[in-house]
């Protein structure tokens, strides 16, 4: 019989290659990153050949890293759900998800009661921690993200479709100095959040206005707050119009007679062999049930 590998270096060298990161990779794992770069450099001497391309600020997998990444993740997901199956101590159905904090908060929490109500033994563990696309298989099963587009080697099924809006404090369009004309941010901070960078440059390209420039760009990781600060008056926030109305917040309203379409929406998001899992199936449908 052929000696194989270690399965730690191989579960490393999966981490790393699906994230992209030794630090995020190790964080993921529970490790150091210097233990787990020893896990990677040890697979590296038994293959007889390095698999990543190390550079200043990230780690890719090289073209014999994405060959090793094609034949072994696979693998390593189904038999990660085969220890699972045999060591789950209840007929629980339990589904790992990743989803952003705001989808979370204004658009899925507010049903659950419902899926509950329909499917009793599904139970959710929440992760709002970033990089949810890069982790299914690795600590999610399924993803609700906020994109552009989704790799096509994933499954994925677009949640909505948007408008993006200038949102602002009620009180901004009130009094001698009432922010009016779109020129006016000029002398304004616009808000951006960092799942959707391009919103800013999206309304202002379809305004056709040149060098409309802000005074500055403050940049968020979390809806919630980013249109807390817009309601205290701190900037002008670029989301979308979902967003202002299931905030249900009335200090907030939309700042200019101006729609423009997102170029972002939500998405489910799997491994396409994941939909095979019961939980994930249950929960795709459901939700897929709630946009269609």
């Amino acid at each position: 019989m052929r000696r194989l590998p270690s399965l730690a270096g191989v579960e490393a060298f999966v981490h790393v290659a699906r994230l992209g990161s030794v630090k995020a990779a190790a964080e993921e794992l529970a490790l150091s990153s210097p233990a787990l770069s020893r896990r990677i450099q040890s697979l590296e001497r038994f293959v007889g050949r390095p698999l990543f391309d190390r550079r200043h600020q990230a780690i890719v997998a090289n073209e014999d890293g994405e060959k090793l990444m094609h034949l072994v993740g696979p693998i390593l997901d189904s038999l990660t759900d085969a220890i699972e199956t045999l060591t789950s101590p209840s007929p629980v159905m339990r589904l790992r998800l990743g989803v952003l904090p705001l989808f979370a908060a204004q658009r899925l929490f507010p049903r659950l009661a419902d899926l509950r109500e329909k499917h009793p033994s599904l139970h959710i563990d929440v992760d709002t921690a970033a990089h949810g696309v890069a982790r299914l298989g690795d600590g999610l099963d399924a993803a609700i993200v906020l994109s552009r587009e989704i790799d096509p080697a994933l499954y994925a099924r677009r949640l909505d479709r948007n408008t993006v809006l200038a949102i602002g404090a009620r009180r901004l369009l009130q009094g001698p100095h009432a922010i009016k004309d779109p020129k006016q941010l000029s002398e304004m901070t616009v808000l951006i959040h960092r799942e959707m960078p391009d919103t800013f440059d999206a309304w202002r390209n379809a305004l056709k206005i040149k060098n409309l420039e802000p005074a500055a760009i403050d940049h968020f990781d979390s809806g919630q707050l980013m249109l807390e600060a817009a309601a205290q008056g701190l900037g002008i926030a670029f989301m979308h119009q979902s967003h202002l109305d299931d905030a249900h917040d009335e200090r907030l309203v939309k700042m200019f007679d101006v729609d423009v379409e997102s170029p972002y929406s939500y998405w489910f998001v799997c491994r396409p062999r994941a939909l095979q899992l019961e939980p994930v199936r249950v929960f795709h449908d459901w939700l897929v049930s709630l946009s269609d």
